[in-house]
């Protein structure tokens, strides 16, 4: 097993590098880039976003230089590769290019980037003065507390119920509890979260629980359990948005797991022996039926931690990782977009590498050593 998990750990360096190479040649091709977004900026706000560029850091366009720019030399323009630069000095749309490290070639901008992620090394925002390491860790509370606690939630209900599901099947709770099962399926999680923010926080019905944040605005001044009643209590709609159709694809799996563990002939070996139901069930079946929920954890994980809050972050004003990615992603803010990226990706490998090691935990029959990575 370690010279598996060896060959997993060494696997994650070209994996990773063969996924930001793919996402930055696509990038490439992508239209409308951040010196192009700046250009449209200029040209449709240029006194504001001259003041805000004066303010930059040392390497950027000074606002005088931009004033300068901006100026109404049209005879002095020339063609340009950026759309709408028209009226533009050029010697000006150097200083941009420079400014985002456009003025090296892309394989030159592309090794310098991994470079620098080797030591998470992540640079600074394009359109935010703050570096984006800081942005992450500012976001990242958010993207944890859902994240967890909705894998941890999906798990402790799900397994149980399918469990039941299964020792129960064809009874009226198995077919009750999978109608509403489906139904909870079927409704879109940003549209339950709406339908909650109605009913229970809005001012149209009942305000029990708060429409907006992670944390009350008396925070720093609760006690240690008010924190955590106030935590707590900002989660609650937002986790049953998110769970609601999440707690259906894994009561199933662990039901048909079950089911499928149920019917082989070791089970009816135990029971023959006299074996009490709890002990075949938990004793034997467990073990062997649990293999399949293990190995769709990390995608339930990743799923759960990154891409599946966008829109509950946005419907309940939660600032965490899924918003600031799609923020990025619409701004072309290229150092935010390949960090995310590269995270999310690191992320998902580990994870994979520690659910193939709690494999071997559940069943130790399971080795990978065998087989070719």
């Amino acid at each position: 097993m370690a010279a598996y998990l060896l060959k997993r750990i060494l696997l994650i360096f070209p994996t990773l590098f063969g996924i930001m190479l793919f996402s930055f040649v696509i990038i490439q091709f992508a239209p409308g880039g951040p010196v192009e977004r700046m250009i449209a900026e200029l040209m449709g706000h240029s006194s504001s976003v001259v003041s805000r560029m004066g303010g930059g850091g040392g390497d950027g366009v000074s606002g005088a230089a931009a004033g300068a720019q901006l100026g109404g030399g049209a005879a002095d323009a020339v063609a340009s590769k950026y759309r709408g630069a028209q009226g533009l000095d050029p010697k000006f749309i150097k200083e941009l290019e420079k400014q985002y490290g456009f003025d090296k070639p892309a394989h030159e901008r592309f090794f310098l980037m991994m470079k620098n992620y080797l030591t998470f090394d992540f640079g600074k925002s394009y359109f935010r003065d703050v570096s984006v390491m800081e942005l992450i860790k500012e976001k990242l509370p958010v993207s944890i507390s859902l994240g967890l606690w909705m894998t941890l939630l999906t798990y402790l209900i799900s397994i149980p119920l399918g469990i039941r599901k299964a020792v129960n099947d064809g009874t009226p709770f198995d077919s009750w509890t999978s109608g509403v099962l489906v139904i909870g399926y079927a409704i879109p999680g940003f549209l339950f979260a709406v339908l909650l923010l109605i009913l229970f926080a809005g001012s149209a019905f009942v305000q029990w629980f708060p429409s907006r944040g992670l944390f009350s605005d008396n925070w720093d001044e609760l006690s240690f359990f008010g924190k955590i009643v106030d935590y707590a209590w900002h989660l609650t709609l937002p986790l049953i948005a998110m769970a609601v159709g999440s707690f259906t694809a894994m009561t199933f799996l662990t039901k048909n797991s079950f089911l499928d563990e149920i019917r082989k002939q070791y089970v009816v070996a135990a029971r023959a022996k006299g074996l009490a139901e709890n002990q075949v069930l938990y004793g034997h079946v467990f073990r062997n039926a649990m293999l399949l929920i293990i190995a769709g954890f990390p995608a339930a994980f990743i799923g759960a931690f990154f891409s599946g809050a966008l829109l509950i972050e946005t419907i309940f004003s939660l600032d965490g990782l899924g918003l600031l990615s799609f923020e990025s992603i619409e701004k072309r803010d290229y150092p935010v977009v390949f960090a995310s990226l590269f995270i999310f990706s690191l992320v998902g490998l580990v994870v994979g590498i520690i659910s193939d090691f709690v494999y071997t935990l559940v069943d130790p029959r399971i080795d990978f050593e065998t087989r070719e990575v």
